[in-house]
């Protein structure tokens, strides 16, 4: 265990010098949000439209990502509110505000290098509206969010979104959590997901980087960690600021678990995360990422227009959605859905030729989750089988 805290403090932003380790992501979830209320004496938590944060009974209220992790289980706990998460190719404000139009997939494949993509902000706007209409922010305890959205559709906010809602959680002393399970140990291309637009982390990383940015001021104040960090085994994690967990509030035994720290789950951190650093795994995920990006551009220009509306993604964490949009780069796309079931239909076509694939969000998406470990050869051929796939289901086409 004390290996491993060495390990996390190596690679976690400086700011975040506490930890709690628990079994889950949706454990460690519970249990940030537990240190939200104490540290702050508030008790409203807002979270965001299509977000996946588990499904124990206090991580469930928290996700709205598809209805089937709530039906049946209510009622939930109390004062959790839901603000949306930037979804620009659904974006219902951009007509009026957006002034270069909802990027192409070329533009979108550009963004992933670094390109600005223009916002208008409607999500902001629309939680500074929340503030002023439903919680006031002296309630709010934290805001929790997924730095690149995962079980909701692998959606990548825009530039200026994470910085503003930064902005705005400090104006108010609400707690930022970031949830990191899916997004973090390397798998954007930046050790944390959240380091594309926080605390600095502008510039791809070296070959040699192994380091997160150590420019925190604008770290989040809690993040949660999980899956990747012990490649599989079960461990997770809260990393804090010493200052939101108060001895007078938090004493010894008021949180826990009796199989959190697991000595052999731990060793399996340490491995993982020596692994990840001693053989440049966040720089592969970058440079891997952004040759699957350039790949699904591809097949996207080569099927006929409106099959494929959307490809997007940080690093080793893409998504891509089917149907059709008209007027790229008009003030104001026209969005027409992909027929029902196309993507699971997608990723049966993909099981036959040998290639794992999931569905991703509530709308026809699919999601490209490869290990950070993957060859060019290897992304070579995965793009080569869902060539084929998308022929076979989109086009009628074997072979």
């Amino acid at each position: 265990m004390v290996d491993l805290y060495d390990r996390l403090s190596s690679v976690l932003p400086p700011a975040l010098d506490t930890y709690l380790l628990a079994n889950s992501g949706a454990e460690a979830v519970d249990n940030a949000v537990k240190i939200a209320r104490a540290a702050t004496g508030r008790h409203s938590i807002i979270a965001f439209e299509g977000g996946f944060h588990g499904r124990t009974l206090g991580s469930m209220a928290l996700t709205s990502s598809k209805t089937i992790y709530r039906q049946g289980f209510g009622p939930l706990i109390p004062s959790v509110h839901f603000a949306p998460y930037p979804y620009c190719l659904h974006c219902k404000v951009q007509a009026a505000r957006c002034h270069a139009g909802y990027p192409t997939v070329a533009q979108q494949g550009a963004a992933a290098g670094g390109a600005d993509i223009s916002c208008c902000n409607g999500p902001l706007e629309s939680l500074e509206w929340m503030l002023a209409t439903q919680v006031h922010p002296s309630d709010v305890a934290a805001v929790i969010i997924e730095p690149v959205l995962g079980e909701g559709g692998f959606l990548v906010p825009p530039p200026a979104f994470l910085p503003m809602l930064r902005v705005l959680t400090r104006k108010h002393g609400i707690l930022l959590i970031a949830d990191e399970v899916q997004a973090g140990a390397g798998r954007t291309g930046r050790w944390w997901g959240h380091q594309h637009w926080l605390g600095g982390g502008a510039a791809p990383p070296a070959a040699s980087a192994s380091a997160p940015n150590s420019d925190d001021p604008d770290a989040p104040d809690l993040l949660v960690f999980a899956k990747g960090i012990a490649s599989g085994y079960p461990l997770a994690g809260v990393a804090a600021r010493r200052r939101h967990v108060p001895a007078d509030r938090m004493p010894p035994g008021t949180l826990g678990g009796t199989y959190g720290g697991n000595a052999v789950a731990c060793a399996a951190a340490v491995a993982t995360i020596d692994v990840i650093n001693g053989e440049g795994l966040v720089a592969n995920a970058a440079e891997r990422g952004a040759q699957l990006m350039a790949g699904l551009t591809s097949i996207a220009a080569e099927l006929p227009q409106g099959l494929i509306a959307d490809v997007r993604g940080r690093g080793l964490m893409v998504g891509l959605e089917f149907g059709s949009r008209s007027g790229d780069g008009a003030a104001s796309p026209r969005y027409q859905p992909a027929t029902k079931g196309v993507a699971s239909a997608i990723t049966r076509a993909c099981a036959v030729r040998n290639m794992l694939l999931l569905t991703a969000g509530a709308r026809e998406s699919v999601r490209f989750l490869p290990p950070l470990s993957v060859s060019a050869a290897e992304v070579d051929a995965a793009l080569g089988i869902f060539r084929e796939a998308c022929r076979e289901v989109l086009l009628n086409k074997k072979g």
